[in-house]
Parts: structure tokens; sequence; C-alpha cells
């Protein structure tokens, strides 16, 4: 009798996968004969919970896959460096204190912590470091600093852009670089009223704009030019005729952090009268770097752990922290801060989890590069892989649940969109899928989530 029950649960198991990848079939060629796929690329992969194959689709190809990129940086980043990992961000001085005068600098120096001064974290905001800082300072019995504030930036390499990221997304806040010294997501924010600019969300230090802007259309088609290190930023393209706020990139975050921080002095009834300094300033200079007081520190300050940041990083995509975590990885394991290390250990972490490393082709660890190609198949790989960690919480948690209510990451860009994540069917099945289309002539989004809707 039970020989009996186990043939007819296998058999019922079979036909319902061959229900289910018939289905998946059917929607997905029929997208794929559609008049907007004559050019088209798929990748699409879907298994059980358990690791078991379901359908494929060219699940093996790799394409360009915008943000789900986000999985793979994600999954090694809580593995390697631990769910409670922070970043830190410290003040000392050089010289000595004498009847309230700093004779000396006053440095401030991170090991490249992104959510610096970010708005997402209670009790992290841009008010808490200040408060924390300006604190620490008058604790030590400074009054008065005779010399310069010192902003080291040298954690990280010079390089701050990822190779291959495209001009038109540097100077947006998606396409903002990576600094030893990150501040405010390395974003600022303006208020513009057709073409007039109203108001910033703070005084960008040493920038000029070109403003090209007409006025025009019903929504946001302006772009935002800027490079690390330049005081030129050029805003293109349209906007309509009412206020609407537009996000860049800070051109030199560290600087940015140092002008805040001379004017918190200020503020703060501490004299001072030097210069806002810069280390990467200074070598761009031709003079050498100043080197950071061992001793001395007054002040130390701890990112949110690293399972809260990993939880915004999903949740709203932000590039900025899957590049400073592509680096601290690079720096942590390979002793080299550079991006082409990280991606290189990414690789090699995600080939060691037995990824075919055909299909895991990485150029960065946010997936604004258009020259990451990655394979379904992998992406379903790396998701069944953290499914068994100890981390696997903080690294669901971070998942969007999406309109069509399925817990999964998006991608999207100029012609690419992708998912990848986990649903369980209204009768209970537990699915793992990934479905990247590239070069397709219309709707993307709603085609896939029409292919993914079978699931449901």
């Amino acid at each position: 009798m039970k020989n009996t029950f186990a043939v007819l649960t296998l058999t019922t198991q079979i036909i319902f996968a061959q229900n289910i990848s018939e289905k998946l079939d059917a929607a997905t060629k029929g997208l794929m004969n559609s008049s907007g796929a004559i050019s088209s690329n798929l990748s699409f992969y879907v298994s059980d919970e358990n690791g078991n194959f379901i359908y494929e689709y060219q699940g093996n190809k790799g394409l360009s896959t915008a943000s789900t990129q986000k999985i793979f940086t994600a999954g090694a980043a809580l593995e390697v460096l631990g769910k409670n990992y922070t970043y830190t961000t410290s003040s000392s001085y050089s010289g000595n204190i004498s009847e309230g005068t700093l004779n000396g600098n006053l440095f401030i120096s991170s090991n490249g912590d992104p959510t610096l001064g970010s708005w997402r974290y209670d009790s992290y905001k841009p008010e808490n470091f200040k408060q924390k800082l300006i604190e620490s300072i008058k604790k030590s019995g400074i009054k008065k600093i005779s010399g310069d504030l010192v902003v080291d930036d040298s954690y990280f390499d010079h390089q701050t852009i990822p190779g291959g990221w495209p001009w038109n997304d540097l100077g947006n806040y998606y396409g903002a670089g990576v600094w030893g010294v990150n501040w405010r997501e390395n974003q600022f924010d303006i208020n513009i009223n057709g073409s007039e600019f109203k108001s910033f969300s703070y005084p960008l230090e040493g920038v000029n704009w070109l403003n090209d802007l007409k006025v025009g259309g019903n929504s946001d088609q302006s772009l935002i030019f800027t490079a690390p290190h330049s005081n030129v930023a050029l805003i293109n393209g349209t906007l309509p005729s009412k206020t609407v706020t537009v996000s860049g990139s800070t051109p030199n975050p560290p600087l940015q952090l140092g002008v805040e921080v001379k004017q918190w002095l200020k503020d703060s009834g501490i004299d001072f009268s030097g210069k806002v300094v810069t280390n990467s300033q200074l070598e761009i200079e031709g003079k050498k770097a100043l080197e950071v007081p061992k001793s001395n520190v007054i002040f130390t300050y701890q990112s949110p752990t690293l399972d809260k940041i990993i939880y915004w990083f999903l949740r709203k995509s932000i590039n900025l922290y899957g590049e400073t975590l592509i680096k601290t990885l690079g720096k942590e394991k390979k002793g080299n801060p550079s991006f082409k290390s990280g991606v290189a250990y990414l690789k090699e972490f995600w080939k060691s989890k037995g990824i075919n490393p055909n299909m895991i082709n990485f150029a960065d660890g946010s997936g604004l590069s258009p020259q990451n190609y990655v394979a379904a198949k992998a992406e379903v790989q790396a998701l069944l892989y953290a499914k068994k960690q100890p981390w696997f919480e903080s690294y669901y948690d971070g998942f969007p649940t999406q309109d069509n209510g399925m817990k999964m990451k998006s991608g999207t860009m100029s012609d690419t969109k992708s998912f990848a994540g986990y649903h369980t069917s209204k009768d209970g099945k537990k699915y793992v899928f990934s479905i990247i289309i590239n070069n397709y002539e219309g709707s993307g989004s709603a085609e896939l989530q029409k292919i993914l809707n079978v699931l449901k």
C-alpha cells in the first residue's frame, strides 16, 4: 500500500511539473513570437525550492542583467563580511591641544561607509553624525583649531566609477561613485521649475552649472552630467512647467563633507579659520597626502550593520552600496580595493559555490554596467544557495514585493528588463526563478510579469 501511495504521489508531481512547464513554455514562446521580440534575447530558468528543474528557455545564455546583478553581490557580502559587519568613520588630530587650542590639523577618515549621512536610517542621519562629532570635539577640550580640516579619502583607490558605466548615467543619483569618504549617499537634489533652479537640498560646494534645460512634456526627461573631482556640471533635456525634484551625484563627496563640518564648527562656537583639504586633492596638486594620526583619536562612528545595508541595497537598488561592497570585498579578501579586484573575487566566490564561470561575467557589483552578462540559471543557483544559508533571512527581507505580488528583485535599464526571486503559489508550491530579456521592443516589464504569473 505504501509503495502504491509513493507511486501515486510521484506520478502526481510529474504531471503537475509537466503542466506548469507546458504553461510556461506556451507563455514564453508566445512572447518570443510576438512582434516586439523580433531581435530580442531571453534567458529564463525555474526550479522548485529544492533545486529540482521545472522549466528553462535558454537558461544558460548570458545576457545583460541590470539590477538583478545585485543578488550576487548581496549574497557574497553577507557570507564573507557577516551580517553584523559595520563600517567606521573616525576623527583624530595631529599636534597637541594646549589651553583649548588644537595646534595641528583635525582629521576625518573612513573605510568607505556608504551610509554616512544617509537619510534612510533612524539615528544615522546627517544631524546625528554632526551632533556626535561636535560633542566629541568639545569633550576633547578643543575650542580653537589652528590648522586645517583634513578629510582622508584614501582608503580605496582613486577610481570612483566602475569602467563600463555609461556617461549618461554618471551625473545622476543612481550613477554616484564610490569614495573612501562618502557623504549623503553622494547625492544631491535640485528643485527646478521649468528650467529655473529654485533650491538645492544642501549647498553644493565648488560646482558651476551649465543649464541647457528646455520646458516641455509632462515628465522628467532631464539628465545631469558630472564627473569625479570636476567643478562643472551640465543639465539638459526637458522638464514640465511645474516644480520637479531632480537628483544628481556629488562630484566630490569628501570635500562636501569637509565644507559642511567647517560650518558646523563655526555654528558650534569652535574657532576655525583654516582650509578644508582632502588627500585626493593634495595628490592631484602634486603634493603628498597627509597621514592620519593613529593616536589622538577623539571620535569613532559605526555604520548600521550590514544586514540593514543589504536591506536597502536590494529594496531600493542603491548602486553606490553595491560598488562599495565590491571595493570592500576586494580590500578584505585580496588586499586590493579596486573594482577589478572586487569583481574578480565576486566571480571566484560564486564559482566556488558551483556556478559555471561561463555564466557569470561580472563587470560591477550593481548591474549598471551593460557589460555584465549573466545567465538566468546562474541567478537561480545563487538564489538557491542563499536559501540554505544562516544569513538568508537578511537577504530575503530585502527583496521587494512587486506589483504582481511576487517577492523578487527587478532590473531595468535601456533595452534590458529582468526579475529574479522566490514565490509560493496559491497551492503551496515554492518556486525560485530568473527571467532576463534584452532588446525587447515594447513593455518588457509587463510581458515578463505575464509569464511569471503562470507560477501564481
